[in-house]
């Protein structure tokens, strides 16, 4: 399992490609945030990663949780832990679940 540590720094679409890279190279991915715009950006670029993935057949689906992780001054955090999972296309159509859409907003 790939982990990548999300900052609120972090650009959505860099971080989308190397979710999508992993899942590519058939690796799962851990995403660790800390903080409110760092789970924001994470949920992002797993939005954009979907988008990424849906035309080579693959679909995206998370698994929340919660971490304890030290901080670089000792300090513990708690941690929003989202586990991506890649699973067929097909098999989100069977179970009746939509499929991924994007919408185009022209100004």
């Amino acid at each position: 399992m790939k982990t990548l540590k999300v900052a609120a720094s972090s650009k959505a679409t860099s971080l989308a490609g190397a979710i999508a890279w992993a899942i590519r190279q058939q690796e799962d991915v851990e995403l660790v945030a800390i903080g409110a715009a760092a789970v924001n950006q994470a949920t992002k670029a797993v939005a954009i990663a979907r988008t990424y993935l849906a035309l080579e057949g693959l679909d995206l689906y998370l698994i929340p949780g919660f971490a304890t992780v030290e901080t670089p001054n000792d300090d513990e955090r708690t941690a929003v832990v989202l586990q991506v999972i890649s699973r067929p296309t097909a098999a989100l159509a069977a179970e009746g679940g939509g499929g991924v859409t994007t919408q185009v907003r022209t100004p």
